[in-house]
Order: C-alpha cells, then sequence, then structure tokens
C-alpha cells in the first residue's frame, strides 16, 4: 500500500552510482519519513557501528548505534570495532587481561549526541583504564628499561649446547655473569695470627669472610674479607650449596646422561674457584682458586701448599689447583694458545707443578695477572670452561646464524654417492638422534655419505670400513653440526669435522682448537673436540668434508 518513491535529485543519483551504494546525505535504503541520515564518514566506521536502519536488524530508532538517546547526560556503551583495532595496535601489558577477553568499556562526554558522533575520535573516548597504564608499566614509564651489563660467559668443554639431560637451575653448560643489583664482592684486610681471639671470632662469625692457613696443628693464620662495593663475585664449583653460583661435575667424552658423570669419582672441588668483576667500565674479571663455603670461609688444611710473601700476606694453592691459559691474540681467526697456568688464592699467577697435587708450588710469573680475557681457558681439574667476554660474544655467531647454515647446506642437497638419496643435517632440537638422512663421513678421506653396508666386512668387526669413491680404509661415522656457538672462532660455513667424533664447524675453529692442548688427569695434556671433549686423532685431528651434489 506503500505510493512510489520520490525520484532522486540528479546530484544523489550520480554519487550512488559511483559509490556502488547509498550516497552521503541520501535517505536510507530502509524507506520510511524522516529527514536526511548523514552517515558516518569510513574513518570513522570502526569506532562505531552503522545505522541501525541500514543494518540487517532495523531498531525502531533511527540513529547510529552506540549514540545515546536524548535525555541521559552519561551512558556507558561497548565498542567491539574499537577493541579489534586497538588488539592490533597495543600488546597487552603486564598484570592486566589480554585483549582477547571481556569487552573494554568506554565512557561518553557529557555533551555527546547525534550530531557530534561523527566527530567522536579515540581521544575523545576515555578508558577505565588509562591508555598509558596499558602501554606502559609504572617502571617502564617512570624509568626506562636498560638491559643489565653482562660481564661475560662461562661455557663448559664437552657439552653441544646443554647438559645430556637439559640445563636446570645452576647445572648448566653456559653460565652468564650479570652486574648484581647489589655489590658482593669482597677484598682483604685484617691478618690474625693463630689461636687469638679474634682469629675464632673471625672463623665463627658467618658474616665475616676469612682465608685460614693451616701451618701446623699449634699454628693458623686467618686473613679477615671486607665487603668490597666496587666489585661483584661469582662462584664455581662441585657442591650444591648456596654460596655457589655455577655447579659443575666432571665432564666424561661422549657422556649421553648426567648419570655417566656421576658414576666416576670426581677430582673438581666443592667450592673450585671464585671470579670478581669489576661493577665500573671496563667491567674487568679477575679468577682466584677456592671459593667461601657456607660459613663465608676458605679453609687450607696441612696438606695444601701454602706460604708466606715477600710483604707478609698468606697465599696458597688449593689440592688439585686451577689453571688458566690465555689464548694469544684473543679469542678470533688468528688466536694461538698460550702457556697454561696455575692461579693461587690470592690470585697470583705460578708456573706448573710437577703434578697436579704436589706441594711443592711452581715459579711465580710476575709479568702475567689473573685477569681474564676472551677465550681464556679455566681448568678446575675434571672440568674446563671457557670464558667469553661481553664484547666478544657480540662477534660470535649466534644459534640462529647456525641453523640458517645448516639450513644453507640442506638446501644444496647433499648425495649419498651410493644409494642416491637426499642427505640432510638433522635440526638443533635432535642433535643427537641418528636420522635416517644423517650424512657420514670416512675419516681418513673425507668423502660424505649416507648410512650403508658397502665395504662392510666382518674381520673389520665393524670399526673400519672402505670407502668406495677412493678405496681408503677407515672409520665410518656420523655427522654432527657443532651447535654451541660460543666454541666458533669465526662465522665461515661448516665444512670441516673432528676426528674421530664427527662434530662439524668452520675450518678456522676445528685448525683452533686442534692445537690447543687441554689438561687431561693430573699431568697429561691432548687437543680435545670443544663439542663433546674426545681426544682428537688423526695427523691434524680434523678433515675437510667432500660433499656430491645432486645429480639432476
Amino acid at each position: 500500500g506503500r505510493g512510489p518513491a520520490r525520484p532522486r535529485p540528479a546530484g544523489v543519483a550520480r554519487a550512488v552510482r559511483r559509490s556502488g551504494g547509498a550516497a552521503r546525505g541520501s535517505r536510507c535504503e530502509g524507506g520510511g519519513a524522516g529527514g536526511v541520515h548523514q552517515r558516518p564518514s569510513a574513518s570513522l566506521r570502526p569506532l562505531h557501528s552503522s545505522c541501525r536502519r541500514c543494518s540487517p536488524t532495523r531498531g525502531s530508532q533511527h540513529r547510529p548505534a552506540g549514540v545515546l538517546p536524548a535525555g541521559r547526560e552519561l551512558g556507558t556503551i561497548t565498542l567491539r570495532a574499537a577493541v579489534r583495532r586497538l588488539r592490533l595496535l597495543l600488546p597487552p601489558a603486564p598484570g592486566l587481561p589480554a585483549w582477547g577477553g571481556s569487552s573494554v568499556r568506554f565512557l561518553l562526554p557529557r555533551e555527546n549526541n547525534e550530531k557530534s558522533v561523527p566527530q567522536l575520535l579515540i581521544r575523545d573516548l576515555k578508558f577505565e583504564k588509562s591508555l598509558t597504564k596499558l602501554m606502559f608499566s609504572p617502571d617502564q614509564e617512570n624509568h626506562p628499561s636498560k638491559a643489565p651489563v653482562k660481564y661475560g660467559e662461562l661455557i663448559v668443554l664437552g657439552y653441544n649446547g646443554s647438559l645430556p639431560n637439559g640445563d636446570r637451575g645452576r647445572r648448566k653448560s653456559r653460565f652468564a655473569l650479570f652486574k648484581r643489583p647489589k655489590a658482593n664482592g669482597v677484598k682483604p684486610s685484617t691478618v690474625h695470627i693463630a689461636c687469638t681471639p679474634q682469629a675464632a671470632k673471625a672463623i665463627s662469625n658467618k658474616d665475616q669472610h676469612s682465608i685460614s692457613y693451616t701451618l701446623s696443628r699449634a699454628q693458623t693464620v686467618v686473613v679477615e674479607y671486607t665487603h668490597d662495593s666496587n666489585t661483584d663475585m661469582f662462584q664455581i664449583g662441585r657442591s650444591t650449596e648456596s654460596p655457589i653460583d655455577f655447579v659443575v661435575t666432571d665432564t666424561v667424552p661422549g657422556s649421553q646422561s648426567n648419570s655417566d658423570t656421576q658414576s666416576v669419582q670426581s677430582t673438581i672441588s666443592r667450592f673450585a674457584c671464585r671470579i670478581i668483576c669489576e661493577r665500573n667500565p671496563p667491567f674487568t674479571a679477575r679468577i682466584y682458586a677456592a671459593g667461601f663455603d657456607s660459613s663465608k670461609n676458605i679453609f687450607l688444611g696441612e696438606k695444601a701448599a701454602k706460604w708466606k710473601t715477600s710483604d707478609g700476606q698468606m697465599d696458597g694453592l688449593t689440592t688439585n689447583g686451577v689453571l688458566v691459559m690465555h689464548p694469544r691474540n684473543g679469542f678470533t681467526e688468528d688466536s694461538k694458545p698460550g702457556v697454561w697456568r696455575e692461579i693461587s688464592v690470592c690470585g697470583n699467577v705460578f708456573s706448573l707443578r710437577e703434578t697436579r697435587s704436589a706441594q711443592q708450588r711452581g715459579k711465580m710469573v710476575e709479568n702475567e695477572t689473573n685477569q681474564l680475557q676472551d677465550g681464556s681457558l679455566i681448568d678446575l681439574c675434571g672440568a674446563t670452561l671457557l670464558w667469553r667476554t661481553a664484547e666478544g660474544l657480540s662477534r660470535t655467531p649466534t644459534v640462529k646464524h647456525l641453523e640458517a647454515l645448516r639450513q644453507e647446506i640442506n638446501a644444496a642437497r647433499p648425495q649419498c654417492p651410493v644409494g642416491f638419496n637426499t642427505l640432510a643435517f638433522p635440526s638443533m632440537k635432535r642433535k643427537d638422534v641418528v636420522d635416517e638422512k644423517q650424512p657420514w663421513v670416512y675419516l681418513n678421506c673425507g668423502h660424505v655419505h649416507g648410512y650403508h653396508n658397502w665395504g662392510n666386512k666382518e674381520e673389520r668387526d665393524g670399526k673400519d670400513r672402505e670407502c668406495p669413491m677412493c678405496r681408503s680404509v677407515g672409520p665410518y661415522v656420523p655427522l654432527w653440526l657443532g651447535c654451541e656457538a660460543g666454541f666458533y672462532v669465526d662465522a665461515g660455513p661448516p665444512t670441516h669435522a673432528f676426528s674421530p667424533c664427527g662434530h662439524v664447524c668452520s675450518e678456522k675453529t676445528t685448525a683452533y682448537w686442534s692445537q690447543i692442548p687441554l689438561p687431561h688427569g693430573t699431568h697429561t695434556f691432548h687437543a680435545a673436540c670443544p663439542f663433546c671433549a674426545h681426544q682428537l686423532a688423526g695427523e691434524q685431528g680434523y678433515i675437510r668434508l667432500i660433499f656430491q651434489g645432486p645429480l639432476d
């Protein structure tokens, strides 16, 4: 019964044809009486719903959704479109509910009405929780966050990125030393001779650090240590007591579980050594033998080597000693091995003893110090640690870089010359599991194959195999990528492998570690793979890998 619709003005009709819909300023398509309805502009549409008369569910009142009806002074609306836009712009703040939960509520100003809605902007809306609190925590707002100062990292040799059963708490393969919130360093102060009340008090006082030198049953020298506000102290040892920051156990070459190391009687001291770092630039780190126990004391018994220095101070060595080697030319492509030295309790440098636990100390080396540098090696008689400075680590390839190199090798699709199957290094997470596509290598020649039984003769007991490419006979082992980036001296491609373990890394990295004599036992040294601690074999200790590309 409705009459024919009134014709549109020519200008409005042209606007409708150009835009493909109702023109701004035109009547609503819903029909009915009423004045011309002003549609919200495109830039403001995400801030509120479209006209109810233009939406599939038409309302009884002709007004944009969310606008307060006349007569209400203040109201609360839920703007889900605004939430969707803000979700893209603002990350969820700590301590506040995530965006995906309940809707955010806005308060409209008192004077808002139909005419003012099209000019509504985000800055006119008031959060019940302000935008500032959503974007920044109070600490970030008042105090811009600063990255903590890193002194360096200690990396245990013999582990390929983590312990066999995973890193847990203070027991891990890599330990970072950061600037402490409050200094805990100590420095020597007062010296007490045996059996005096002051000496007894210093030993029994748990708030007083001290070192006790037992010269005989009747004579003991106690050196008190006081707080040093300019240094931070970090302690390393086998003990799991609270004073130890980094728990280290004996490294067994090629161990696949922590139980392998626990079955061996440990030669590492419970409180092996301590590292003192300057809290101010250049953040110098120095190493000292022995660490303070739970009573803040260090006891050197009668059997430990000890002596009085020329200036009247006491010094000594621990039972199995703490050895340090500083590489020449730093830890770079041009690095050369240095000379192993022993560090005393007071940080003095000595030549090595005849045996590891001999009571006669070596000669003092006055032109060398206990200051650690990038690439310094620390041996605790059972485990060897690599010290990397923060500056040195910034030049070291990262795990992401090593992963990119792995993917680049796999993208080249190396093939097995016998089975013609494509080879691929497994991912970093599966670095200890032999995969069916795992590359294998003949250590005498370096030819890379997939696993096969060609040339496997019973008289060789499965240890040596004949290479089908060059007929050389030698060990046939799987290849593993070296995943501990801290051991790399450069960012070169993984083209060489250690022998006999098969760990793959860059050429200069294999060349460097193959010439480093690492302490073994109480009086021997030999080169070893840093990723598994296996003693290197062969003329060089490493080989160049020869891959065969795809035939297509």
